[in-house]
């Protein structure tokens, strides 16, 4: 397992992760298997979606705030309760095929920690498992 950090600069935002899990990809050695990216924060999560047009991770961003804004009747009142929520409907981890040794991502997918919370400084863990070939 791998371990690396994320520093976030707004409350809401999108970082491209694309290259640190690579590198753990690369660092395993593993030909052909799995990546699983995981956050271990109820108000972060784990995207993958287009990385071509920054435009994609706006609009991902504004229509979860307008679908989860920040203030409304929660009772969680630690004042991120939207955060909760918007890291629920996106989930904490991916998993990502592992083939020749590269992750097997399409031509304009990314993988993106999803920050719901921030700023704040973060971590993500990236397991890679080799496919069992008999």
């Amino acid at each position: 397992m791998r371990r690396f950090e994320v520093e976030t600069k707004t409350r809401n935002c999108m970082v491209d992760i694309t290259a640190q899990v690579a590198k753990a990809v690369s660092e395993s050695e593993i030909s052909e298997g799995i990546a699983i990216v995981y956050v271990p924060h109820t108000t972060a999560g784990i995207m993958i979606n287009e990385g071509a047009d920054p435009d994609v991770q706006r609009d991902i961003l504004d229509k979860l705030s307008k679908l989860v804004p920040l203030s409304a009747d929660y009772l969680h009142t630690e004042g991120n309760a939207d955060a909760h929520i918007k890291s629920a409907l996106v989930g904490e981890s991916v998993a990502v095929p592992i083939s020749s040794g590269r992750l097997s991502l399409g031509t304009w997918q990314k993988i993106f920690f999803c920050e719901f919370d921030g700023p704040r400084r973060r971590h993500f863990d990236v397991v890679c498992l080799n496919a069992d070939r008999q």
